[in-house]
């Protein structure tokens, strides 16, 4: 639902206000810097990895902001693909999370540990979607963080894009900090009473995270024709949006 915001962002304020999201971009930009900080410091205190993904949610939609009032076609092309690549992250996470906490009966990872000894498949897609949502290079969140962070930095229309470049950066690295810290605490180290007698994943959920795997890898390796099909799109936003391409018409 978050990124419901960032499609409105889009398709509404930049083309029906240009004025003044250009000149008032950077109040945005700044309030979204500082959530991107203060979400990544929520996420790593919490114990529910519910909600610790839920609020690693708002740090990438804070990107996605940012990038979205640098008005660069790279940073609308990184939207676009992130909204896109983030949606099937979550859910894969989401599916994870459902399963743990259907076979243990709770999410707080203070109470798990050593999952990935009693179910390997379970663990190995879970490392998979944690390293996408981190932004690991040859996967799809790669792509759409790196077109973004390449538009923060190269916006004409601010005099803070390395700012917000360095920052959105911090938030990349509180990412890995988090989610490494939750993959320790549930699936790596010693087995307890609660997941001593915790079993695999069956077929049908090895299918469905099947699937997510290979579109995170398949986006990751090969993004071209995902870019290309946005590429209309992000040209046409930025049209309705150009100050610059405004004052010329009239």
């Amino acid at each position: 639902m978050v990124k419901m915001g960032v499609l409105g962002l889009l398709r509404w304020l930049l083309p029906v206000l240009p004025v003044g999201s250009y000149v008032m971009g950077d109040n945005p930009s700044f309030l979204a810097m500082i959530g991107i900080v203060y979400a990544s410091i929520i996420a790593f205190r919490q114990d529910d990895m519910k909600r610790l993904v839920a609020f690693s949610s708002i740090a990438h939609v804070g990107l996605m902001c940012i990038a979205a009032f640098s008005e660069s076609k790279s940073g609308m092309q990184g939207i676009m693909i992130q909204m896109f690549s983030h949606g099937i992250n979550i859910l894969g996470l989401w599916v994870i999370i459902e399963i743990i906490e259907r076979k243990f009966g709770t999410r707080k990872m203070s109470e798990l540990g050593g999952v990935a000894q009693k179910a390997p498949a379970l663990a190995i897609a879970f490392f998979v979607i944690m390293f996408a949502t981190v932004s690991l290079p040859i996967t799809n969140a790669f792509i759409g963080e790196y077109l973004m962070l390449n538009g923060i930095f190269n916006s004409t229309v601010t005099s803070y894009g390395v700012i917000y470049a360095v920052v959105a950066s911090t938030g990349v690295i509180l990412s890995v900090v988090y989610m490494f810290s939750m993959a320790r605490k549930v699936f790596l180290g010693n087995t307890n009473e609660l997941t001593v007698k915790g079993t695999d994943i069956d077929f049908p959920e090895k299918a469905v995270l099947g699937i997510i795997l290979v579109i995170i890898l398949v986006m990751g390796v090969y993004p071209q024709p995902f870019l290309n099909m946005m590429e209309g799109v992000s040209d046409s936003l930025l049209k309705a949006s150009d100050i610059q391409h405004l004052i010329l018409k009239k």
